[in-house]
């Protein structure tokens, strides 16, 4: 009888069952027509997303905090997330630098983020709160399951033609992410979960998925032109 699959790899062979769409969108998103555009607006778009990711840790380490040792979990979780929150501290202000070096304005700070944005990020924030804290592994897996290629951020640069400093986001990612990664799953294997805490990760992974996939279609589509305003007849000229 072959053995049982760890729980981390029970989850990365749910992710990759649940990829393809999410590596197409990604495929359409970085094809040369129109990438110097595009990319823009993946900067403003990733702003929106990656400044949440320090603050739903830190949520779910004060709700790891306030269950205290009663819950085998919130323990060996929120020094995890202690450890990650240094770690990904700043990356959004990387990516306002990637915008500037790009020559783009950063998003407005009034501005209120799309709702595919809200779709990705927020269902995070209400399984933290109404549920239990560990869900958040499965958002966070995904994000660094599908880190940038090593090569990618010199093949930006050579087909938009931006300089090197508008790629420091995707570059330092492809080098930290990897590592990142396999350090939650040695975290998954380890946590002492139950059938339901493995679940809600499972599920927040593979939404995560879905809500990726679409921020990623949407971004990859051609912007449409604006319409022309149809002219108004002057009714003044009219024969009458």
């Amino acid at each position: 009888m072959s053995a049982a699959l760890s729980r981390s790899a029970a989850l990365n062979l749910k992710l990759a069952l649940a990829a393809p769409p999410l590596h197409t969108a990604l495929a359409a998103l970085w094809r040369p027509e129109g990438l110097a555009e595009r990319y823009g607006r993946y900067l403003s778009t990733m702003h929106e997303v990656i400044r949440a990711s320090v603050p739903l840790m830190e949520l779910a380490a004060r709700r790891c905090a306030e269950r205290g040792p009663a819950d085998p979990v919130a323990v060996p979780l929120r020094h995890y997330l202690e450890r990650h929150i240094e770690e990904e501290s700043g990356h959004d202000d990387w990516l306002l630098a990637d915008l500037a070096a790009a020559g783009e304005q950063p998003p407005g700070t009034d501005r209120q983020p799309p709702p595919v944005v809200a779709r990705l990020v927020g269902p995070q924030y209400y399984w933290i709160e109404h549920h239990h804290p560990v869900a958040l592994l499965g958002y966070v897996t995904v994000l660094e399951r599908n880190a940038p290629a090593p090569w990618l951020a010199r093949r930006l640069a050579t087909e938009t033609g931006l300089p090197d400093a508008a790629f420091q986001t995707v570059h330092h990612h492809a080098e930290l992410d990897r590592g990142h990664g396999a350090d939650l799953e040695l975290l998954l294997d380890r946590l002492p979960l139950d059938r339901a805490q493995e679940t809600a990760v499972a599920v927040s992974a593979l939404h995560t998925v879905a809500a990726a996939t679409d921020l990623f279609l949407g971004l990859a589509r051609p912007r449409l032109p604006l319409p022309v305003p149809a002219t108004v007849p002057d009714e003044r000229n009219h024969d009458r």
